[in-house]
């Protein structure tokens, strides 16, 4: 079964990697992109198309890696205050097995 996995990865890198050199090439036209404040340089369509979907995904990553860590924040002081509860729930327990006695 592994062998099938590591084969259906293999073709899909290999499709991938043909795509994006058709991409490449097909799309050599020089463009330069306009921006607010700066204009960059001139390079093929295909190059900073290929830049803003690579941007896009570092980007993307890191907000959800942000996003993650937010989280494991928030469930780590979750995690405190319910130690702290079963705590105060255990001294109320044997407090009220004291009083009985």
């Amino acid at each position: 079964m592994r062998w099938l996995k590591t084969l259906l990865v293999l073709i899909l890198a290999i499709v991938f990697l043909f795509c994006g050199w058709t991409f490449a090439t097909l799309n050599t036209e020089q463009v330069s992109i306009d921006l607010f404040f700066i204009t960059l340089p001139q390079a093929s369509l295909s190059l900073w198309l290929m830049a803003s979907f690579v941007m896009g995904g570092i980007v993307g990553v890191v907000v959800s890696s942000l996003v993650v860590m937010l989280l494991k924040v928030r469930l780590q002081a979750a995690r405190r205050k319910i130690a702290a509860a079963n705590k105060e729930l255990d001294q109320l327990r044997t407090a009220s097995l004291k009083h009985s006695a």
